[in-house]
């Protein structure tokens, strides 16, 4: 299955640089000018994962497959960008076809990086993206209703959606994105097809200088640590030049240089798993002594759902999974130890799987 989350902010927080330390490319990117991404760039990611290491190590192998998610760069937003300043639509287009929002707030001062609007204030520039994602809702919904209000006496199709989209529109009037307005499981089905961008999950990620991060964060992180938990959001300190410093070094001049700063991994690592939950995802493992792999699934799927994303064949003729659990896996030193002990399990057609099952399917 392939999911994927958006880098967005306004210029100069530092987003391209994480983007380039997630992907490990090394594309020039000058500090100073507000657009220094035009086109999105993507890269695919691996989820880093200790569980992979250890499952290897007891079936002896040495090839390991981690899951991966897709990142995508998106140009610098600006104020005014729904009515067409900077990139405009063009922004907001390329955010329409991710399924989760990284928002890189800046929260350092350098006179050398000039802010686009001329000085340090996280919740303002929280606030230019949010209004601006707003207001590209805003006239999307405006046009859905146009078109579905003409239908609605006698397409129940179109009565759902003029009435979903009414909801939507009051909400709007008070500045509430789609995620927070309460909206009931029909409206959110019936919603789905306008790919609002506001009703998608956001995690904020707080860009400091490398001498805040001992201290995990500062002033300006703090505020935007507030807003994101007043508005059911989350939220990370990083700094996006120690992480690009990080990938370039060996692992045990890392190592060193984490310890030197105080820090107990890469803030990357930390951020590809908050990513991971911020889509809802969970991953199960198959272990042989061909490979060690981690699948991603979405939380909440059965068995056949998941047997589905090795192969469409394994979700039409599954028969049962048999399970154990990634602890007893370890404590019992792999699967035939599993079943010495009772703990392997076979599970059929309705088993939610959870995150960490090392599975293995059969099927017709």
């Amino acid at each position: 299955m392939s999911c994927n989350c958006g880098i967005v902010g306004l210029p100069n927080v530092g987003k391209s640089t994480l983007f380039n330390a997630l992907t490990q490319t090394q594309a020039a990117q000058a500090a100073n000018y507000p657009f220094c991404t035009i086109d999105p760039n993507s890269g695919m990611v691996a989820v880093p994962d200790e569980r992979l290491a250890t499952l290897a190590e007891i079936v002896k192998t040495s090839t390991i497959i981690p899951t991966q998610i897709e990142i995508v760069d998106i140009a610098g937003l600006v104020n005014g960008a729904a009515q067409g300043a900077g990139r405009g639509n063009a922004f907001l287009s390329d955010i329409k076809g991710v399924d989760a929002i990284i928002h890189v707030v800046r929260c350092f001062d350098d006179d050398d990086v000039i802010h686009v609007d001329g000085s340090i204030d996280p919740l303002r520039d929280i606030e230019v993206i949010d209004l601006e994602l707003l207001a590209k809702d805003a006239d999307t919904v405006a046009k859905s209703l146009e078109r579905n209000r003409k239908r609605a006496n006698h397409d129940k199709e179109a009565a759902a959606m003029v009435a979903a989209c009414e909801k939507l529109q009051a909400g709007f009037e008070q500045l509430t994105p789609v995620r927070s307005q309460d909206l009931n499981e029909s409206d959110l089905a019936t919603i789905r097809e306008l790919q609002l961008i506001t009703a998608k999950p956001m995690l904020f990620v707080c860009n400091v200088r490398d001498d805040d991060l001992a201290e995990d964060g500062n002033a300006y992180s703090a505020i935007v640590a507030e807003h994101a938990a007043k508005n059911g959001g989350k939220h990370l300190v990083i700094c996006s030049k120690i992480e690009e410093e990080l990938v370039a070094l060996e692992p045990d001049e890392r190592l060193a240089f984490m310890q030197d700063l105080g820090i107990q991994e890469p803030g990357l690592d930390r951020l590809l798993r908050a990513a991971y939950d911020l889509l809802g995802l969970a991953t199960y493992f198959t272990a042989g002594v061909k490979e060690v792999r981690a699948w991603t699934i979405r939380r909440g799927w059965k068995a056949p759902q998941a047997a589905g994303v090795i192969h469409t064949d394994f979700e039409k003729g599954f028969i049962r999974a048999e399970v154990a659990s990634y602890d007893d896996f370890i404590a019992h030193r792999g699967e035939k130890g599993c079943r010495d002990a009772g703990r392997l399990r076979s599970e059929g057609k309705e088993y939610l799987v959870a995150d960490g099952d090392v599975m293995h399917f059969l099927f017709n």
